[in-house]
């Protein structure tokens, strides 16, 4: 075990400098959420979720993800290239002209691992939650996994969904929130607290367990532990505590590195703290 937590985390160290490089090159794009759930993305598609070679849009016969928080599509882009969706150097176009890797993800240009175009926050849940429903339909006993961020849970379609699943018994699904505390204009706690979302999910008829996002043993276990839990008539929901910017100590707890890109020798900085591991794109 502790040799596949050793695997991931030289992954999540090159994903981490993809991140970088990426916002970097096009001056433009979000490193702080997406460097804060990196360890997230790299367990996922690499230990957590069963996923088919190639690419369909359909996903029956295989676990599939949603990101709703778009915004960090850096993490995403170079996790599905890193897992082998799409050739690594694409990583090289991000946010360029005729691109298919857009500031946020979308489906237009077919991009390999992207199902939904996503950006416009609290919509995910909804799509996943319709998703988990068609598999039960299907009769496809695979699972579906979404996330979240923090002040994403200030829309109110957040909480039509968090009614809908319970009330149905879409126990098929794994719902995660990036509880990192900050979002663009500062901390979630100034610009609307968002109480104690614990209580709120369990409220809603959701299971509810908690985990540190940015320690990688114990992401494999909390998504292994919320995988246990499904098929059992309720929604699960991880609340995922993350720091915005890990990895890269002066992007760390601040919500100024939520959209804003580093300049060549914050890049440097950046990358002198994080090893290649897999060769730079």
């Amino acid at each position: 075990m502790s040799e596949d937590i050793s695997k991931l985390e030289h992954i999540a160290s090159q994903v981490r400098r993809d991140i970088v490089r990426m916002v970097h090159a096009c001056q433009s794009g979000h490193p702080g959420g997406s460097l804060g759930c990196t360890d997230y993305f790299v367990a996922l598609y690499f230990n957590i979720m069963k996923r088919k070679a190639g690419f369909d849009m359909d996903g029956i016969g295989e676990d599939i993800f949603f990101l709703s928080n778009g915004h960090i599509s850096p993490v995403f882009y170079s996790t599905l290239a890193r897992a082998g969706y799409f050739e690594v150097s694409e990583l090289a176009t991000f946010r360029k002209i005729n691109s298919r890797l857009q500031g946020h993800p979308t489906t237009h240009e077919g991009l390999p691992g992207v199902r939904v175009a996503s950006g416009s926050l609290g919509q995910g849940l909804s799509v996943a939650i319709g998703a988990a429903r068609a598999k039960k339909l299907n009769q496809d006993n695979h699972l579906v996994y979404v996330l979240m961020g923090d002040g994403e849970q200030q829309e109110g379609q957040i909480w039509e969904a968090a009614m809908y699943a319970p009330h149905n018994k879409v126990d098929n699904l794994i719902a995660t929130i990036d509880y990192n505390g900050q979002q663009i204009d500062g901390a979630t706690e100034d610009v609307l607290s968002l109480g104690n979302l614990k209580a709120k999910w369990d409220a809603f008829g959701w299971d509810v367990l908690e985990m540190n996002g940015n320690a990688m043993s114990e992401v494999v276990a909390g998504l292994s532990e919320a995988k246990s839990r499904t098929g059992k008539g309720k929604p699960v929901l991880i609340l995922m505590k993350t720091e915005m910017g890990n990895g890269v100590d002066f992007m760390m707890g601040s919500h100024k590195w939520h959209g804003v890109a580093p300049n060549d020798e914050q890049l440097a900085a950046a990358l002198a703290q994080l090893e290649e591991t897999l060769g730079d794109y």
